[in-house]
Parts: C-alpha cells; sequence; structure tokens
C-alpha cells in the first residue's frame, strides 16, 4: 500500500491503540507496528476555502475521512511541521496537534454543547481548589502555585472559587460556576476547544485551562502549578523512570494543546 489515501486507514489505527504514558518497553513494541513515512514533503496550502495538510501534493484525511484542513494557516503550519519532523516511521505519538485537529473534525464539531459541558464539569471539583493539610512544606508550595491563578479566575472572569483541605468536596458558589461555564461557551472553533478540552483533563483544572487560553500565564507556569504534587514528591522521595517518562508524555502532549490555543489566539472571547 502506498499514499495517503492507502496510509491514512493505517496509522490511524494504531494511534487508537497507542498509549503515550505506557512504559517504554511497550510504547518501543507498540511504535515497531507503525507504517514507514510514504511521502518526501508536507505543506499547508489553501485548498476549498481552508488551509489544508498536503502531503505531496495529495490531500491528508482525517481518520473518518474528512479533509484535514482548517481555517487557521498558523495551526496548519504546526499540523505540517510536525510531519515534516518525521522520520523513518509515521508516529501517532509525534502529532500531538494533528491529533487534536483529528479529534476536533471527527467528534467535537458535531458535540460542541456535549464538550463544553464535560469541561465545565471541572469547574465544580478544580485541583486548584484542594490543598493538602499537611505537610506545611507542600501546602506552601501548593499555595504559592495555586493562588496566583485562583486570583486571575476571580479578577478576569469574575469566578471566586473557595479553596479547602483534604479531600472533602468543596461547594462552589452558583455564581462562580456559572462564569466558568460562561467562558468555556464562548470557545466556537471545535480545534480551540478540543485543545481546551486536552488542557483541562490534563491539568484537572478548568482555571488552568483558561488562563493558558487567555495567556494569563505561560505554559510552563501553568503545567508546573498542574504537577506541584509531583514536583514535591520527586524532591523528596525521587521519581522513578516510568513516572519521568509519564511526566514527559503529558508534558508533550499540554504543549501540543497550548500551541494549538495560540495558534487560533485562545479561542474563546478575551
Amino acid at each position: 500500500m502506498s499514499g495517503a489515501g492507502a496510509f491514512e486507514g493505517m496509522w490511524i489505527g494504531e494511534a487508537e491503540r497507542f498509549d503515550a504514558q505506557a512504559p517504554a518497553p511497550a510504547r518501543r513494541e507498540a511504535r515497531r507496528a507503525f507504517p514507514r513515512k510514504f511521502f518526501a514533503g508536507a505543506e499547508a496550502a489553501l485548498h476549498d476555502g481552508a488551509f489544508a495538510l498536503l502531503l505531496d501534493g495529495k490531500s491528508a484525511r482525517t481518520p473518518a475521512g474528512r479533509p484535514l484542513a482548517h481555517g487557521s494557516a498558523r495551526l496548519m503550519a504546526l499540523v505540517a511541521g510536525e510531519w515534516n519532523a518525521l522520520v523513518g516511521a509515521v508516529d501517532p505519538a509525534l502529532l500531538p496537534v494533528t491529533r487534536i485537529l483529528n479529534s476536533a473534525i471527527d467528534g467535537v464539531a458535531a458535540a460542541m454543547a456535549p464538550t463544553r459541558a464535560a469541561i465545565a464539569e471541572y469547574s465544580g471539583a478544580d485541583l486548584l481548589c484542594y490543598r493538602a493539610e499537611r505537610p506545611a512544606t507542600l501546602a506552601a508550595d501548593q499555595a504559592a502555585a495555586f493562588d496566583p491563578p485562583l486570583k486571575w479566575a476571580r479578577d478576569a472572569l469574575g469566578a471566586d472559587l473557595r479553596v479547602g483541605e483534604g479531600i472533602v468536596h468543596v461547594a462552589q458558589a452558583g455564581k462562580a460556576l456559572a462564569a466558568l461555564r460562561g467562558a468555556v461557551d464562548a470557545f466556537d472553533d471545535p480545534a480551540a476547544l478540543a485543545a481546551l478540552h486536552v488542557a483541562v483533563t490534563l491539568t484537572g483544572s478548568l482555571v488552568l485551562g483558561l488562563a493558558l487560553a487567555r495567556g494569563a500565564f505561560s505554559p510552563d507556569a501553568i503545567l508546573a502549578a498542574a504537577e506541584t504534587d509531583e514536583a514535591y514528591q520527586a524532591r523528596h522521595w525521587g521519581a522513578d523512570e516510568e513516572a519521568q517518562a509519564r511526566r514527559a508524555a503529558r508534558a508533550g502532549e499540554f504543549r501540543a494543546a497550548a500551541a494549538t490555543l495560540a495558534a487560533l489566539g485562545g479561542g474563546g472571547d478575551a
């Protein structure tokens, strides 16, 4: 089999089975099944009113057979860059922005309301609202990392979230929840909404996801805040190889979401 049409159905099947956070031996075993790179060059070009991914001049398609295209030249330049950077095999783990766009085109576009609702559910149990009772050093780390984005949410979004200690559920005021839901509802681009979903699920925080989309803090600062507890544990008890690999995989997915949102200007009303 050769050419884009033959190849698309192959690598997507592998992508569905691939776990970027799996142990290294499992990832290496999975990659052996990936098809070899079959094209010489990728580019984003205007085609039928949108910027499409072209592989050796032929239009690439999503898993569902739709054109892999978007109205943003910046976003499609990122997608083309991923494909041009491939060496040897086509590894889905190296195409994170492409996978976000595939998800947007094949899934989110037809389910905008349910996707917004799923994202908004994080407002009721945001990572930033749950603090350690002890040790005091971890509580201090959390305060330093979590308080600034919570202040931003209060000042910029009108969402004044309550904070509690331990794992007991913290009930939030209806006004705060409505403000966060309103910020999510402002996302009308499926690709931006898909990227927001990735950022929120990876960090466990709607506030951090929205802060990323709005450019309130740098992606590195937001990722560091989300990993405050893990960083504390690593400093005090060390981190094993698999834990580090999982963190690296999550960081790659998160940065792809950040790059997608940046290319689209955030996706929600500023």
